[in-house]
């Protein structure tokens, strides 16, 4: 098991978020914002969950408030929100904090020293896609849409 899947978050309900579940599935990990100008990308996001989702894939989705402020609601108001406007269903965690000295262990794993693809993250909808043993396949732009031909495509090879 990689450190990945090792992992527990707290899920926008307050439970426990383990990621050992997510073992032998390809992930796509989004820090995800209410209150950007990327925020419609939620509904790609879904679409690719419900079409991947029972061929292993899923989608985590990972509030943070670190760019402009642009996701300052309450874990509730962020549940609310990606339910009435984009009928999220894939796993969403509490808020945490993707850079800096508070970055969150998750992302310490996926961008920082000796990660596969090293660097802070750069706005809201960074996307990195890990293969079902938990490593790092790849790192997508935020304006990269999760439709874009070179995500479905990475997403297609890590199911294959």
């Amino acid at each position: 098991m990689s450190a990945f899947h090792d992992l527990t978050l707290k899920a926008l309900d307050g439970q426990d978020l383990p990621l050992a579940p997510l073992k032998g599935k390809v992930v796509l990990v989004v820090n995800v914002a209410s209150k950007c100008g990327l925020t419609p990308q939620y509904k790609e996001l879904e679409a690719l969950y419900q079409r991947y989702k029972d061929q292993g894939f899923s989608v985590l989705g990972l509030p943070c408030n670190q760019f402009a402020g642009q996701e300052p609601g309450s874990e509730a108001e962020i549940q609310e929100f990606c339910s009435l406007n984009y009928d999220v269903t894939f796993p969403l965690s509490s808020k945490l904090e993707v850079n800096g000295q508070d970055r969150h262990s998750l992302y310490r794993l996926l961008a920082g020293e000796g990660a596969e693809f090293p660097g802070d993250i750069t706005w809201n909808f960074e996307k990195f896609l890990l293969g079902k043993d938990g490593r790092v396949l790849a790192r997508f732009s935020p304006r990269t849409t999760p439709d874009d031909p070179a995500v479905v495509q990475a997403i297609e090879k890590a199911l294959s």
